[in-house]
């Protein structure tokens, strides 16, 4: 199952396969039409209770992965991109500037087996 991440704000490629929206809120300052989203899964996000602790803070990044994966045991939408990946490559797209600590990142790892 190929996956890849990728800021929702990059250029998009073909060579992106399935586009995936991971965040629960839609990115500043990018329309729509822009950011070529095929899947806007927000209910895969983060809780805005846990979004809100974790607040981009690294030194709290390896209990924010503890508790995200708690969140996403027998969620339906992480079912859902579970699906997706088996059929083809997709892209988690996120709006964080931190490249290694965001849930896309966690959500790639879960969807791994990692």
């Amino acid at each position: 199952m190929p996956i890849q991440l990728k800021r929702v704000y990059e250029t998009a490629q073909d060579a992106d396969g399935k586009r995936i929206l991971v965040d629960r809120i839609w990115p500043r300052g990018l329309s729509k039409a822009n950011a070529h989203v095929d899947l806007w899964l927000k209910e895969v996000a983060p809780s805005t209770e846990l979004r809100k602790w974790f607040n981009h803070e690294v030194d709290k990044w390896p209990e924010f992965e503890r508790r995200y994966r708690t969140e996403l045991k027998g969620l339906p939408a992480l079912e859902q991109l579970q699906a997706l990946s088996g059929k083809g490559l997709i892209t988690l797209l996120y709006a964080a500037k931190d490249e290694q600590h965001n849930n896309a990142v966690v959500l790639a790892k879960v969807l791994q087996g990692t």
